[in-house]
């Protein structure tokens, strides 16, 4: 059975207001106050369009959009800062590249969050497949859940004179049985939505500095 938050619908098009309710820390609410008004004209960048599909009991597929008025190659130089990464990602402790055995590209992330009111830790080693400009896959070699794996999607959109990339992140998780999955589905879908304004927050800051950005670590 899937379970789908259409974009019209409060869960599926959140904007900053709305998250500003269901976050827990106060950095949180901070980006939630981000403003769509620093934005190009009729570039809709202040929601986030969320999808979670039930695949089997303990696993969920969860995807996350936004529209970003930079360039593919713009936004892809954010993502594939992989050591940079914990620097400005909310909730990601630790992010770098570390060696593979046949000369790809393989990161180590350590995330810290809050699930039934408790900090919890989680260590993911990923392999990474780099598609320029397009598509970036990873998948879990080691880690802490059962299987961990997804992509970041790039596409241009164009309207009238403006121009950008829709950012789309996709994970399948499955969590190991001492996690709920429901606390877990319930603490992705709430963090997606913060990490791709986080994204959003560095294009701002590598290729559009003189908007002011809000504090996101």
């Amino acid at each position: 059975m899937k379970q789908v938050y259409s974009p019209d619908s409060v869960v599926g098009k959140l904007n900053y207001a709305e998250l500003a309710v269901s976050k827990i820390s106060q950095q949180d609410a901070q980006l939630a106050e981000f403003s769509s008004a620093q934005l190009s004209p009729g570039v809709n960048v202040s929601a986030v369009e969320l999808r979670v599909d039930k695949v089997d009991a303990r696993q969920r597929q969860i995807s996350a959009s936004i529209n970003l008025p930079y360039t593919t190659e713009q936004v892809w130089q954010v993502l594939t800062d992989y050591d940079a990464l914990a620097d400005f990602i909310p909730n990601l402790a630790k992010s770098q590249r570390v060696p593979h055995p046949n000369g790809g590209i393989r990161i180590e992330q350590v995330g810290v969050q809050k699930v039934v009111f408790l900090d919890f830790s989680a260590r993911v080693v990923l392999d990474m497949e780099e598609d320029f400009p397009q598509e970036i896959r990873f998948s879990m070699v080691e880690g802490d859940f059962r299987a961990f794996s997804g992509s970041w999607q790039l596409k241009e959109w164009s309207v009238d004179n403006q121009s950008g990339t829709t950012l789309t992140y996709t994970v399948l998780v499955w969590p190991k049985r001492t996690m709920p999955i429901a606390a877990v589905q319930r603490r992705i879908s709430s963090d997606l939505p913060l990490n791709l304004m986080a994204i959003l927050e560095r294009s701002h800051k590598l290729f559009n500095p003189q908007i002011e950005p809000l504090p996101t670590k």
